[in-house]
């Protein structure tokens, strides 16, 4: 019997918590309902330029990096695949509808430490800098790639892209670490 009482109010208390983050998710998602990521995908198809597997983190507003948006289809963290085409990029989180980007919507790329729910090494996350569609809101989506090789030619594939309209946080030099 002298176990019974904490053990009701573990419970209780675990119960709140899973009821408080289910409320704060609702309202977040009441938050970001007026955003949208789904540019209309391409007239043409185009085969891929570079496409990479990966860990999508986040999405998150340009200067705020530990703010989750909760939009259509990337509001959580998952493996996911990277595609550059000729047009623009494709985000394909799996579970997920596939995001697509055109290359005139992308400001910023390099590297990154933080993002939401994930700390790195320096340098560790490929941070993609675009505007949502239909507004000039800045955001910012996360990537966790692990192959150098893949990085640096996701990397090249994105600038050769929209070159003229990407400002670059990278340094002329990656590690290997």
């Amino acid at each position: 019997m002298d176990r019974t009482l904490p053990a009701i109010i573990t419970g209780l208390v675990v119960i709140a918590l899973f009821a408080l983050m289910w409320r704060s998710w609702r309202a977040r998602k009441r938050r970001d309902s007026g955003l949208d990521a789904g540019y209309p995908a391409p007239a043409t198809d185009s085969a891929p330029l570079v496409s990479v597997s990966c860990l999508y983190v986040a999405t998150t507003p340009r200067d705020r990096p530990l703010e989750r948006l909760a939009i259509p289809g990337l509001g959580f963290r998952a493996r996911a695949d990277i595609a550059v085409t000729d047009a623009g990029v494709w985000l394909s989180p799996r579970g997920e509808t596939p995001v697509y980007i055109p290359a005139e919507a992308i400001t910023l790329l390099g590297p990154a430490t933080v993002a939401i729910d994930r700390v790195v090494e320096k340098d560790g996350l490929l941070r993609l800098g675009w505007h949502l569609v239909g507004s000039a809101t800045p955001v910012n989506s996360y990537f966790r790639i692990t192959d150098v090789g893949d990085r640096r030619r996701l990397t090249a594939a994105i600038r050769s892209l929209s070159a003229a309209t990407i400002t670059s946080t990278t340094p002329d030099h990656e590690s290997e670490a």
